[in-house]
């Protein structure tokens, strides 16, 4: 995060996808270290129906690629995305803040129309 700027510091990846940011990388490497993860786990990152807006995000590693997901993979970090939740997530950016106001990873969502305030579910 550039907070001179105001900006947030992104790995450029095709606006297609998904963008993570070096913060929410360096969390993933840790959270796999601390873990005892094995190395050539994933992060999957997907939506489900539920939560209060409709549907709700999910993270998680996993070893299994399926033949549908999208691989994106930066700084030693893979990212598995079912092809159903790409449709949904297609443009997002993956950040992590541990600031005062909570910990976490956050998505930024741009096709997001309504959110619940915890930010965990959101409908489009």
């Amino acid at each position: 995060m550039n907070d001179q700027a105001g900006t947030q510091s992104e790995v450029s990846l095709d606006k297609s996808e998904i963008s993570i940011t070096e913060k929410a990388i360096n969390q993933v490497k840790r959270i796999k270290t601390e873990n005892n993860i094995p190395a050539d786990y994933a992060l999957r990152i997907g939506v489900k129906g539920g939560g209060c807006s409709g549907m709700t995000y999910q993270l998680g590693f996993d070893g299994n690629l399926k033949d549908s997901d999208t691989i994106i993979e930066k700084d030693g970090v893979k990212l598995y995305i079912d092809e159903k939740s790409l449709f949904y997530l297609t443009g997002t950016i993956l950040d992590f803040s541990d600031g005062l106001n909570g910990k976490g990873f956050i998505f930024n969502n741009p096709n997001a129309t309504k959110t619940c305030g915890c930010g965990e579910s959101f409908g489009v």
